[in-house]
Order: C-alpha cells, then sequence, then structure tokens
C-alpha cells in the first residue's frame, strides 16, 4: 500500500517537497499558514488540511520544515498540533534547521503519545530543491529510515544515516558553516574581479571552470552576475535563523570559527540595509557597497 505523505510548511523547501512527491505520484496533504501555499498544492492534486493535527491524521508521514523555534513548537505540541493527533506510529521526518535541545523536547513530547520524530535536516538551496537535488542528513530510529525510505527518495537524491537523534542537526550545522563561508567568498571573489575592470560574467565563467569553483559558486554566481535577488532560495531574514543557531552551537563546544564569524557582519549588514527579503548572494551586492563599486 502506497504511503501517504503529510507536509507542514509549504514554503521555499516544503513547496517543493511537494511538487517532486506528487510527480512520484504520492497521495500528499499539506498545511501552511498561507493560504496561496495551501492552494498550490491543491494544484498539483494534492489536498489542504486545515492544521497540522488533521495533516496527521490523513498521512502515514508526516514531514516538517519550518521557519522558527516558535513554529517548530506550534506545529509540533500546540493546538490542533501533531501531538494533537494523538497517532500511535506517526513518523515525522523533521527537515527545520534548529537547534537540538528543541527538537529533542519535541522528540521526547512526541514518543509519549507513540508518534516518532526523526531529525532530518536538508542540505541545499531552494533552487536545488526543485530539481531534488538534495541531500537528507537523517538521525533517530534507523529501522525507521527503512520505512520512509521510499518517501524521502521522493523529494531527495541522497540519503546519510548519520547515527543518534540530534546528529543530522550537528551535519546540518558543518553544511551550513561551510555555505556561510562560500558564499561571502564568492562575493569577495566578484566584487574584487569586477573592482578590476573584470566583466561579471566573464568572473562567473572562468572559476566555474577552474580550481576555485565551488556549488555554492555555482548556485549564486548566476545572481550576482545579473545583480538580482528577488527570486530567493534562502532568504537574508531567514539565514539569521541558521546564523545564531550555529553560532551558539560552536560557542558551546569552545570551538573556534573564525571564518564564519567573520562573515557573519556581512550578511547583517546586508540586512541592516533592509535586504531581508532578498537572497543570501546580495552579500554581493554588501560588499560593492563597501568597495564603492558602481555597476555601469
Amino acid at each position: 500500500m502506497s504511503l501517504k505523505v503529510g507536509i507542514v510548511g509549504l514554503g521555499i523547501m516544503g513547496g517543493s517537497f511537494a511538487k517532486n512527491l506528487r510527480d512520484a505520484n504520492f497521495e500528499v496533504c499539506g498545511f501552511d499558514i498561507l493560504d496561496d501555499n495551501i492552494q498550490n498544492l491543491v494544484s498539483l492534486g494534492g489536498n489542504a488540511g486545515s492544521s497540522p493535527r488533521d495533516v496527521a491524521t490523513q498521512s502515514d508521514i508526516v514531514i516538517t520544515s519550518l521557519p522558527s523555534i516558535a513554529a517548530f513548537h506550534e506545529v509540533m505540541s500546540g493546538k490542533d498540533g501533531l501531538k494533537d493527533a494523538k497517532k500511535d506510529g506517526l513518523i515525522i521526518i523533521e527537515c527545520s534547521t534548529l537547534p537540538i535541545d528543541e527538537k529533542q523536547a519535541a522528540h521526547d513530547t512526541l514518543a509519549e503519545i507513540g508518534s516518532i520524530l526523526m531529525d532530518c535536516p536538508i542540505s541545499g538551496t531552494g533552487a536545488q530543491a526543485i530539481n531534488k537535488d538534495l541531500s537528507v542528513y537523517v538521525s533517530g530510529e534507523e529501522a525507521i529510515l527503512e520505512k520512509c525510505q521510499s518517501v524521502l527518495n521522493g523529494f531527495a537524491n541522497f540519503t546519510f544515516y548519520v547515527g543518534e537523534f540530534g546528529n543530522g542537526s550537528k551535519m546540518k550545522f558543518v553544511a551550513n558553516h561551510l555555505v556561510h563561508i562560500h558564499n561571502v567568498a564568492s562575493a569577495e571573489a566578484m566584487v574584487l574581479g569586477m573592482k578590476a575592470g573584470l566583466e561579471p560574467e566573464t568572473i562567473f565563467n572562468v572559476i566555474k571552470a577552474g580550481a576555485g569553483n565551488s556549488r555554492i559558486f555555482e548556485l549564486r554566481g548566476p545572481m550576482m552576475v545579473e545583480n538580482n535577488y528577488d527570486d530567493a532560495t534562502m532568504k537574508m531574514d531567514i539565514w539569521q535563523k541558521d546564523m545564531k543557531t550555529i553560532g551558539e552551537f560552536a560557542a558551546q563546544l569552545q570551538c573556534p570559527t573564525p571564518l564564519f564569524t567573520a562573515g557573519t557582519d556581512i550578511y547583517r549588514s546586508g540586512l541592516a540595509k533592509g535586504m531581508d527579503k532578498l537572497d543570501t548572494a546580495s552579500v554581493c551586492r554588501v560588499l560593492e557597497q563597501m568597495a564603492g563599486l558602481e555597476r555601469s
């Protein structure tokens, strides 16, 4: 029997999960606080849920992709949340980037009613999510992974089992640490080249073919070339949450992260300039302004 999939949080990432799962012929029910996002799912042949609880009652597996700690706890254990469904055996694939202790608290609360929370952050941008070019870092009971592998295959290309609950988040923090640095480094290199008189498109094409390339340079470089960051795959204000989470995680471990720390102020400068809804690639614009560079 085909698994019924629920999705709570149908934004940039969750909406792409829904599309790819529908393309793979899964029955999908979803809920989001924005009705437009729900209607996008309905247009794909999915079902509209009235609440996280309603989604859980209609599903074997629920995927959550949420923007904040407050939203996470509201969905997990708030009024009409997943806990209120009281569904023994429900598997919840939690894909958000949040502090581990917050996820552990929800894990323990849901376990009281027999629901199973798996810590499964995603590696990849919104643009990659559209094309299913994602990796999932799965942590929790390994036996549960076997039960939901087909669903994971429906929206991601790669699945990595990384051990006990919370290890998925740890791996995501490491991955996003690199994304953070590579994004600023890509922007800094683009600005250096443009300041020297090179055309941005030339910089992108040449670097992409050489040793200085990175996945982030390939993904964000075209936005930097076009100087257009409106079609965000990761918004600056959402990234601020990730920066805070990773910074606190490193501090708890007393692990120095000098490059990560140096890059943080570049993002904050963008937020101070009102760039909160632009893609994080817009750090290139921040650095252009710092360099006194005006594009013709």
